[in-house]
């Protein structure tokens, strides 16, 4: 094995759970495995021209978003599904919640997730990646290719719109255990105009 073959598995071991947790919450676990391969192939072909302009992190999740908008925008769009991921850990000494409080805290997360994944597409990555990856704004310009201005103003609208999206979409209220919940507001049908005599 030569010293390409061993920085890429180092790479490899590395980033490839961060990019599949990455493409999972963009394109929905059914499309985000075969995604993250294409990702890390694209690396391994890619890794000795990495000139070092960015951090390999960032050169990285250019890669993978890169990928996943070309996914998107292709003839598969209708094919992805949502996917929340939720951290099973718990703390210690902590109980494990009820099944009830943890349906309704399932239902929240896929009710809060479909709002997102109604974002436009260019909101909904900034938002992602500063949200669920973590990532500083500046990092995020230079995985999207966009000035740290555009990414403020991204998340901004990205945050403005879902906050709109949950008022008029959902009523969050307190259950009889005390913890947060939703219902749907139901669509507003307008009736059918009145016919004159």
């Amino acid at each position: 094995m030569n010293q390409t073959q061993r920085e890429f598995r180092s790479i490899d071991d590395e980033f490839r759970p961060k990019v599949l947790r990455y493409l999972t919450r963009l394109v929905g676990e059914r499309e985000a495995e075969d995604l993250t391969q294409i990702v890390m192939l694209k690396v391994s072909v890619g890794l000795p021209n990495f000139r070092g302009d960015s951090s390999l992190g960032t050169w990285i999740y250019r890669i993978a978003t890169n990928t996943a908008m070309d996914r998107l925008r292709g003839p598969h769009e209708d094919q992805i599904e949502t996917q929340v991921e939720e951290d099973g850990s718990l703390p210690v000494g902590a109980e494990a919640p009820s099944a009830e409080s943890e349906a309704i805290r399932g239902e929240m997360n896929a009710c809060i997730h479909e709002f997102i994944e109604r974002l436009p597409e260019s909101y909904r990555t900034a938002m992602v990646l500063s949200e669920l990856e973590g990532f500083k704004n500046a990092e995020i310009a230079a995985i999207l290719g966009v000035s740290v201005d555009t990414v403020k103003i991204r998340l901004h609208r990205a945050r403005e719109k879902l906050r709109l999206d949950l008022q008029s979409g959902c009523s969050f209220h307190r259950d009889t255990g005390n913890e947060l919940a939703c219902d749907r507001v139901p669509a507003v049908v307008a009736p059918p105009p009145l016919r004159s005599r």
